[in-house]
């Protein structure tokens, strides 16, 4: 990555522009024409740098919940279990642990009886029991990965 990626990285993570053109508007900042811009977004993309581009919202300040679940996959059905969650609008995070709970993913809903609902379809469609972790307590992190000096 040059200067000018690094410029680009550091205003997507912390100041993306809510306007009808985006890339334009960033490009601007970086000396870029808005194709320049967002071709260097796209090949960032491809490279494995940008993994996603979307909003994070708060989902109880919206009224919705949020729980984390954990599932015990045997390792021939990892790949079938995870594209099952995976389908679900609901899942934010999945991951995999080297643990028995192998496989862990975040799910939000717009109520607790929705969440239940959507775990107990991936239960009857993966023959998986997935255990329903809610938060006692919540705690946020912000986290940029600044990609510059000051």
């Amino acid at each position: 990555m040059d200067t000018t990626d690094r410029r680009i990285l550091d205003i997507i993570q912390t100041e993306f522009p809510l306007v009808s053109r985006p890339y334009a508007h960033i490009g601007g900042q970086v000396g870029l024409t808005q194709a320049e811009t967002l071709a260097r977004v796209r090949a960032m993309q491809q490279r494995g740098i940008i993994r996603r581009i979307g909003a994070n919202f708060q989902s109880r300040r919206l009224g919705w919940k949020s729980t984390l679940c954990a599932a015990a996959v045997p390792e021939d059905r990892l790949e079938e279990f995870v594209a099952i969650v995976n389908s679900y609008p609901g899942v934010t995070h999945n991951y995999l642990r080297r643990h028995r709970y192998n496989v862990w993913f975040t799910f939000i809903g717009p109520s607790w009886q929705a969440i239940e609902d959507s775990l107990e379809a991936i239960r009857e469609a993966t023959g998986v029991n997935v255990l329903n972790l809610p938060a006692e307590r919540m705690f946020k992190i912000k986290v940029d990965f600044r990609m510059q000096e000051e």
